[in-house]
């Protein structure tokens, strides 16, 4: 009996955050569970968050997520106040959380949530550990991005 592949991207994602990209060096990323509320999963399941103007904060020993909005379906209970841009707690390892302290508060990184994905039916939530790009590497990055875009738009009309 032949077994099947599975396919390359089982988690699927949620909510990206390509601003972080774009204004970080990502140096190491984890992955942190979530304490959602029942009305935030369904809204989930709907596409219905973004990350854009999210990152992380330590609190007592432990990770929060800050400025996540997710909004609330027509259809939320009318005994739930959904509050879009409540604090998220995210679960990790109290190891992983103390290594992290340590190099955010020795080393001057900063903590990013990259995405929002799904994985064994829960959400998880990838963050990197980051440093700010100055003006300059962003504006290298634009450069980059441009160069592409040219040399693809020259390949496409070659094969034409």
């Amino acid at each position: 009996m032949a077994t099947q592949k599975k396919p390359a991207s089982t988690n699927p994602v949620i909510a990206q955050n390509k601003k972080a990209a774009f204004n970080y060096f990502f140096e190491e990323r984890f992955e942190a569970g979530m304490v959602l509320e029942g009305w935030e999963v369904k809204a989930l399941r709907a596409g219905k968050a973004q990350l854009t103007d999210g990152y992380v904060v330590i609190r007592g020993g432990e990770l929060f997520v800050i400025g996540c909005q997710i909004n609330p379906l027509g259809t939320a209970s009318t005994h739930v106040r959904p509050d879009a841009v409540r604090t998220k707690k995210l679960l990790m390892k109290k190891d992983e959380i103390q290594r992290l302290i340590g190099k955010v508060e020795q080393k001057g990184y900063t903590l990013v949530p990259i995405n929002l994905h799904w994985k064994n039916g829960r959400v998880k939530c990838e963050i990197a550990l980051a440093k700010g790009k100055a003006t300059h590497d962003k504006r290298d990055t634009i450069r980059e991005r441009e160069g592409k875009r040219e040399v693809e738009r020259a390949l496409k009309s070659r094969h034409r």
